[in-house]
């Protein structure tokens, strides 16, 4: 059976599994370790390593190994190898595919953006298994994307192509860590809706609790949900008319807040009634649970024929 070796890094945790050909994780393979704004450099590479090594060693005797595929929270450097995670201020072009070319050497090492790894994901085996235009998403500690237009994955001359949490969206003027002011990120991820939330007087500390109070119909909670779910509707409903999307499917933790964050980002891409073709979109969400990066990460090594063309 050939195995690939799925490395996903974020800015809370770093994982690792193999992953075979049919997009399977190997049960008992998966590794994590946390990472963290605050982490050291050498403590994140240290990270990096044993999960790796961990999973390594969990390859059936008689099984081969293949490549190795890794998701990184951008932005990146594709062609270099080097990462510069937003919300981990540590690795400032850290050659991260260096460092598993070094634990691996006699395999393919590809890195790639975790949205597009999510994309992939989605496009495999996940709900976008038979649609060539989509976008997968993750909306969680940050937020993130990736594009598969026309069956082939679009990452652009750097690799950050798709990068959707650091699109402008109207009404908001909140300023995000890259510098911008209106991105998605800034107003919709995970922490920024809870910091939102309390300094509106909401009492609660995480997005869980966001969740509970939502469900429990408490003002702040609803409106703070609602708020978020309007400026990913927006950011969305922007990408749709830049690239004609049929489907986005969204995962990460904080898109589990309410199943009525779907509904309010579908109402507001209707609200361009007269463009069909944004209208037309489908965000629904992921239906691959927190496997998704992984899967996605493995999809570089297990499905080269979707990837663009280097």
């Amino acid at each position: 059976m050939p195995y690939a070796l799925a490395v996903d890094f974020g800015g809370t945790k770093v994982e690792a599994a193999l992953v075979d050909e049919h997009g399977v994780l190997l049960e008992g393979s998966r590794v994590r370790q946390l990472t963290g704004a605050a982490t050291r450099s050498d403590r994140l590479a240290h990270a990096v390593r044993e999960v790796a090594s961990e999973a390594l060693a969990g390859l059936p005797m008689g099984d081969v190994l293949v490549g190795v595929g890794i998701g990184c929270a951008g932005p990146i450097t594709v062609a270099e190898g080097l990462v510069s995670p937003l919300n981990v201020a540590a690795w400032r072009d850290y050659p991260l595919r260096a460092q598993l070319e070094s634990l691996v050497p006699e395999v393919p090492v590809r890195l790639q953006m975790d949205g597009l790894c999510i994309t992939l994901a989605e496009h495999w085996v996940g709900a976008g298994v038979g649609c060539d235009n989509l976008m997968g998403m993750i909306v969680s500690t940050g937020i993130g994307g990736g594009l598969i237009l026309g069956g082939h994955t679009v990452s652009g001359p750097t690799g950050n192509a798709g990068h959707i949490g650091h699109v402008g969206v109207g009404g908001f003027d909140e300023r995000c860590a890259c510098g911008g002011v209106g991105c998605v990120e800034a107003i919709a991820s995970g922490p920024k809706t809870v910091a939102w939330a309390r300094a509106q007087g909401w009492t609660g500390e995480t997005g869980e609790d966001l969740a509970a109070g939502y469900a429990a119909g408490d003002d702040i909670a609803v409106r703070a949900v609602q708020r978020a779910g309007r400026a990913l509707g927006q950011a969305i409903g922007s990408a749709t008319s830049l690239v004609d999307l049929e489907l986005v499917a969204i995962g990460g933790g904080f898109s589990h807040v309410s199943p009525d964050l779907f509904d309010i980002i579908n109402q507001t891409i209707a609200e361009r009634a007269a463009f069909g073709f944004v209208t037309k979109v489908r965000v629904v969400p992921s239906a691959l649970s927190g496997e998704g990066p992984l899967i996605g990460a493995a999809a570089l090594v297990h499905r080269p024929a979707v990837l663009a063309p280097a």
